[in-house]
């Protein structure tokens, strides 16, 4: 039967030890979507958003989040990433951008939730950037497309 990592066999929230594992390369790619009205996304295409070119600002986001997803989410490792990569396309005929994240790194634990952190910051900065122009944005779904390293073995998802 499976156990959720965090939680002691009292029902107590913890931090995993991961010192006795092996160091192995671990990579994780994450994606998420900002959809928009077309005039949004036109005006970001175009590069006539105010504030500047916004891939690039979110782009910068999504790899400093991931760098510093152990500070966000309580029971996370601080990991030294060897490479953190976001990608953003526009996907005019669906009217929204998506975000993929990819972050690796050779250590004890896994990168799901740096490269799932990187695409929702990401996704967020966009909106950030837009909201004065949009603020009916949806963000989502954001989700894990695919894991490889570690004891659990790989993982995709799509």
């Amino acid at each position: 039967m499976l156990q959720l990592t965090h939680i002691t066999e009292r029902g107590e929230a913890h931090m995993v030890d991961v010192s006795a594992e092996a160091d192995t390369g671990r990579e994780a790619r994450a994606s998420a979507y900002v959809t928009m009205a077309p005039a949004t996304l036109a005006m970001i295409l175009d590069g006539q958003h105010h504030e500047g070119d916004v891939f690039a600002t979110a782009r910068i986001a999504g790899i400093q989040a991931a760098k510093r997803t152990w500070e966000l989410i309580p029971l996370c490792h601080p990991l030294f990433l060897s490479n953190v990569e976001v990608q953003l396309m526009a996907e005019t005929e669906q009217h929204r951008v998506r975000i993929d994240a990819i972050c690796r790194l050779t250590g004890k634990t896994g990168v799901e939730m740096e490269a799932l952190t990187a695409a929702s910051v990401a996704a967020l900065t966009i909106y950030d950037m837009c909201k004065v122009l949009q603020k009916d944005m949806v963000i989502g779904p954001v989700r894990l497309l695919a894991k490889s390293g570690g004891k659990s073995g790989d993982f995709t998802g799509g």
